[in-house]
């Protein structure tokens, strides 16, 4: 259960920092998605641009199986590099965003 407690503590750390971030329009508003009992977690962009919605998952990670799954970056950063620094073994780190068949090539978990 410790484990999972730090990678939780992790990946909130983590899109906490890149929440802060400025939106790139006025009338769009950054949300924080943290749901630890069912272990996702999200940044989101939310609002209106002229006449056209804007809804964007900039980033998602989930906790599956005591592995972190990075489902979706939308970003230049690096967070799966980050998350080594924080002490999270490669093995425990999946690229969902990659598909299952290319994951064996990757330096990372496979699922």
């Amino acid at each position: 259960m410790a484990k999972l407690e730090r990678y939780r503590q992790y990946i909130q750390k983590l899109l906490m920092k890149y929440g802060r971030y400025e939106p790139y329009e006025e009338g769009i508003e950054v949300q924080l998605i943290f749901d630890p009992i069912q272990d996702h977690y999200q940044i989101l962009d939310i609002g209106w641009s002229g006449y056209e919605r804007i809804y964007n998952c900039v980033m998602h990670l989930d906790i599956k199986n005591e592995k972190i799954w990075i489902q979706r970056n939308m970003t230049d950063m690096q967070i799966a590099a980050e998350l080594i620094e924080m002490c999270v073994p490669r093995e425990d780190i999946v690229l969902g965003l990659q598909a299952p068949y290319k994951r064996q090539y990757t330096q990372y978990g496979v699922a």
